[in-house]
């Protein structure tokens, strides 16, 4: 599993280490996992032209150093100082004793023009409030320049614990960070900005806490939680779902909501609503109901919302049970909070930006630039786990802990439809007895997955991407 610490958190671990190791052991592990780094980008260093970016903070040390590793390789670097008085002393003699040098701002944009490297040491993790002038001016040559951009630990500009982004900032082709991941380096906008992450180990795992701010399931992590049928397994022991969705206007949103759920693990569909035929007509394997919730018969979960229109009735049926739920579409506009919050067994919401902006009263600019705080918040506010799709699919439970980051995925995925199959899968993973926060993590991992299996990096249907889920679970199952 992937995770990622607060700048808090981070700091507090590094302090503990140092005081364990020789004064400036720490950034020199830094540098060289960084020079180490940029050089497997260069390919070959001598010869090629480095530019340094440095700023006041142990941040720019780190690339001074790295630049000092470089130059004694043959590279002709520079180090561009946006404070001279305050650059890190020793990182900058440790330069110029390996041939390097140093220049002021003014004189940056030509150097910058003709590198082969650019190295951004601007600003470090504590970083808050957007760039100042000179390094947004920086910053803005960097994404002229035609050099590939390293940043050090995170892109300056961005916010490491939320993944803001204000004004100006280095968009990096390769971003080396130090000890562990910063949340900004796995969340939407911050994350597209950070271009190829590379981690560098330098000692901080042994202090940093069990229990991290954000994680980034893995293949493994998901193989674990994958439900797998016994000998002794029938339908209903492997869990059914119930879908309770779809319109006279919307009937395909039922279809793609189960074929979500057929392919999620559970031993059996139950379909409620006014789409009855267009599913079945589809899936003829579906157990059909025009009863309504509460008179469908058994289910182990519900799934309510996709392309129901005005149904508040249902909604309000579903979240009546005693039963996982889970919450997506038009069941977010219709779900009374005060009911949501009053639930005893869990509840999973999966609101895109514009679902989560309406349900928190803020724009939808507002949810798509700070997507940690809004999923947390509006987990929160709801009592329940919300799954926040997007750029960036988080996954926050209402109790706090960890936020989940889904690491898989394509821009394809942004079709019609895309978010029903996601709704019926991550459905099906609560029927077979997933908790809230895995079902919704490992549906999204494999909604992912299967998106750039169908995509191949060509258009793709909703109804392609829920074909290509058995493929996915095979993926994860044989990693």
């Amino acid at each position: 599993m992937r995770t990622a610490y607060s700048v808090e958190t981070v700091r507090a671990a590094e302090r503990e280490l140092m005081a364990r190791l020789p004064e400036g052991a720490l950034m020199q592990r830094a540098a060289a996992g960084l020079a180490a780094a940029c050089a497997d980008l260069l390919g070959r260093v001598y010869g090629r032209r480095v530019v340094l970016l440095v700023g006041s903070g142990d941040n720019g040390g780190d690339a001074l150093y790295a630049g000092a590793r470089l130059a004694r390789r043959g590279a002709g670097v520079a180090a561009v100082l946006l404070a001279p008085e305050r650059a890190h002393s020793a990182g900058l003699a440790a330069l110029k004793r390996a041939g390097g040098r140093a220049v002021r701002v003014d004189g940056a944009d030509r150097l910058i023009e003709r590198a082969d490297l650019l190295l951004d040491g601007i600003v470090g993790i504590g970083g808050k409030g957007g760039l100042r002038p000179d390094a947004a001016r920086l910053a803005e040559a960097a994404d002229r320049s035609r050099a590939a951009v390293v940043a050090v630990d995170l892109p300056s500009g961005v916010d490491a614990d939320t993944g803001e982004v204000r004004g100006a900032a280095v968009r990096a082709d390769l971003t080396v960070t130090f000890g562990t991941h910063k949340p900004g380096l796995l969340v939407d906008p911050a994350r597209e900005y950070a271009g190829s992450v590379r981690l560098v180990d330098i000692g901080l795992r042994a202090v940093l806490p069990a229990e991290a701010e954000l994680e980034a399931l893995q293949h493994a992590d998901v193989r674990r939680l994958l439900p797998v049928p016994t000998g002794e397994s029938d339908k209903y022991r492997r869990g059914v779902v119930g879908i309770a969705a779809g319109s006279a206007r919307y009937p395909g949103a039922a279809v793609l909501a189960v074929s979500g759920a057929l392919r999620g693990g559970a031993g059996a569909v139950r379909y409620v609503g006014p789409a009855g035929d267009a599913v079945l007509a589809r899936f003829p394997e579906t157990l059909v109901s025009d009863r309504g919730p509460k008179h469908a018969g058994r289910v182990q979960a519900w799934v309510v919302g996709p392309g129901a229109g005005d149904d508040a009735v249902s909604v309000a049926e579903v979240l009546a049970s005693d039963v996982p739920v889970l919450v997506d579409a038009d069941g977010l506009r219709l779900a009374d909070r005060d009911a949501v919050r009053a639930r005893t067994a869990p509840t999973l919401m999966t609101p895109h930006a514009g679902e989560a902006a309406a349900l928190l009263g803020v724009p939808r600019e507002e949810v798509e630039g700070t997507r940690l705080a809004s999923v947390r918040e509006l987990a929160g506010r709801y009592g329940a786990t919300v799954l926040l799709k997007g750029s960036t699919t988080l996954v926050a439970d209402a109790e706090g802990g960890a936020v989940r980051v889904n690491p898989t995925g394509t821009a394809w995925l942004a079709t019609a439809g895309s978010g029903d199959v996601l709704s019926g899968l991550a459905g099906s993973l609560l029927a077979s007895g997933l908790g809230a926060l895995d079902a919704g993590s490992v549906a999204a991992y494999l909604h992912g997955l299967a998106g750039r299996f169908a995509a191949d990096g060509a258009p793709v249907g909703a109804h392609d991407v829920a074909e290509a889920v058995p493929a996915a679970w095979r993926d994860v199952r044989d990693a």
